[in-house]
């Protein structure tokens, strides 16, 4: 017979205390902001980016702090995470970054991250205008689009038309299902959760529970 027990763990990320870093790492970070560029502090992420080891990932949260608008304690940077723009960014304290996250910025546009959000791997921002609050949790492969095409004039291609920037706001303690997509212009209420896979084109109201293609309302929490 298969056991279909369910078993319950105590929560591990969103309860951690956040360490201060070390006094040390701020100073490294500060010291390599002021002897390079942003081109060169890229390419010093880039020998990092893959490494495996526990000084691999101190010299990503190195780097990153150096190249971010502002960022709290104990960030985690996983293995082969990918920025654009990264001095659009304010990160706050205990954020977790899984391997192969991308967060693409825009000269001039906002990306905020809340404290203790744990981004899974693998996901994807179209990080122009985003806010993502605190004790958020995005599932593995979830993604946000923050622009899209006009589409207009009809009669040249559609990627040669103007981009459409809209804001996406992810309300605090919302929970957003793997695979998941977030459409331009979107708010997700605080407390509310995105079933995995789901495709969300209009407001999640807080509290609630919303999935499916596109995602309708299920039920509140």
């Amino acid at each position: 017979m298969t056991n279909r027990s369910t078993t319950s763990v105590p929560a591990v990320h969103g309860t951690r205390e956040i360490q201060p870093d070390a006094a040390f790492e701020r100073g490294l970070a500060e010291h390599l902001r002021t002897r390079h560029d942003a081109s060169g502090l890229m390419g010093l992420y880039g020998r990092f980016v893959h490494g495996e080891s526990d000084f691999d990932a101190m010299m990503r949260r190195v780097v990153l702090r150096a190249l971010v608008r502002s960022m709290g304690d104990g960030v985690t940077v996983g293995r082969g995470v990918v920025f654009r723009h990264p001095e659009t960014f304010e990160i706050g304290s205990g954020v977790f970054l899984g391997e192969q996250t991308m967060i693409q910025g825009r000269v001039n546009g906002t990306c905020r991250i809340g404290d203790r959000v744990w981004i899974g791997p693998q996901a994807y921002f179209d990080a122009r205008n985003l806010v993502i609050e605190e004790s958020v949790g995005w599932g593995p492969g979830a993604k946000v689009l923050g622009s899209t095409h006009t589409g207009e004039p009809p009669d040249v291609p559609i990627i040669e038309t103007d981009l459409e920037i809209k804001p996406v706001r992810i309300g605090a303690g919302a929970d957003i299902g793997v695979n998941a997509v977030i459409l331009p212009g979107v708010t997700v209420g605080r407390g509310a959760i995105v079933g995995a896979g789901a495709v969300v084109t209009e407001d999640v109201k807080p509290s609630s529970i919303t999935a499916g293609v596109p995602a309708r309302f299920l039920k509140d929490r």
